[in-house]
């Protein structure tokens, strides 16, 4: 039987959206050999376009990619279409893929992201992306001064209906399964003060004609017009490869993830984090800021390493 070879990289980068990219664009000008493993999973997918990025606000999210992959191909950087699966650690680091290949590296950068679990209401999940959205920076002026509904899915959901009161005047906060006992007084303040209206009751479901949102139906079966929705999945990181490495983690507000350092290392000795993988609210830009952070120490690292390895002898 012929023994299967394991290619080995000084870094292997755990995902290929902007985080990852990013890293793998500053290593692999750096002249580090580095692999990226896309299982091409971009949260962002179902949107049409991105903003807030300098430079390329309005680009959409697959052509943002496209760019970046042959941005790294420049430098020598490879990329394989597949997903990590595992990984073991036994000085370096060995992430075996769902393809059956398995890779070593030096250094890590886990840059999985995170997925979105949308309310269990009917439409919801059919129209995210579209007229259905979670984040007013990233869509509110292509939707400001219409009518906005924002579907609770926690008393937090109180700081959304009041964020997006800053792109519309026309705000109807609904509930949903968040008990009117749950909104402080001190919130409900905040919402009279912005004109925000709040309808308390279940929602059955959005109303949709001619592929637009015309209205939120509710359990009773009254019906409110409204021509967006905002409301805010229930992140869940994508960090089961930093799970099997023992790294730290910290609960927050909007789920678990790893104690890092402002470089995005970890607690496991060589393995950083960048994007989503680390934190929920890493907008696009963010999330390539990150990954270059994590590229240039990890280079940095590696080189200090290197040289001190070389004068011990």
């Amino acid at each position: 039987m012929t023994e299967k070879h394991t290619e080995s990289y000084e870094v292997v980068v755990v995902g290929g959206g902007a985080a990852g990219l990013s890293a793998a664009l500053v290593l692999g000008r750096a002249r580090r050999r580095t692999l990226v493993i896309d299982a091409g999973e971009p949260r962002n997918a179902p949107a049409a376009h991105m903003q807030g990025y300098l430079s390329r606000d309005g680009m959409s999210p697959a052509e943002f990619l496209t760019v970046g992959r042959d941005e790294i191909a420049r430098y020598g950087v490879e990329l394989v279409r597949d997903r990590a699966v595992d990984v073991t650690r036994d000085g370096d680091f060995t992430v075996a893929l769902a393809s059956g290949r398995s890779v070593r590296a030096r250094r890590l950068v886990v840059a999985t992201g995170l997925r979105d679990e949308l309310p269990d209401v009917p439409g919801v999940a059919e129209r995210f992306g579209n007229d259905v959205l979670h984040c007013p920076y990233c869509h509110g002026w292509e939707v400001r001064d219409q009518a906005f509904g924002v579907l609770a899915t926690t008393p937090l959901s109180v700081h959304q209906a009041l964020m997006v009161s800053q792109w519309s005047k026309d705000v109807t906060f609904f509930l949903h399964e968040v008990a009117e006992s749950d909104v402080s007084d001190d919130d409900l303040r905040r919402l009279a003060a912005a004109g925000v209206k709040v309808v308390p009751g279940a929602v059955a479901g959005l109303v949709i004609e001619d592929d637009r949102l015309t209205g939120v139906r509710l359990a009773d079966g009254t019906v409110h017009a409204r021509e967006v929705v905002f409301t805010a999945p229930r992140a869940v990181p994508q960090t089961g490869l930093l799970e099997k490495l023992g790294a730290e983690f910290q609960e927050t507000p909007f789920g678990s993830y790893p104690v890092v350092d402002p470089t995005g290392l970890t607690s496991v000795p060589g393995v950083w984090a960048a994007g989503n993988a680390m934190g929920y609210a890493e907008q696009v830009i963010n999330a390539a800021s990150g990954g270059y952070r994590a590229g240039a120490f990890i280079n940095g690292e590696l080189l200090m390493t290197d040289l001190d390895a070389a004068t011990s002898h």
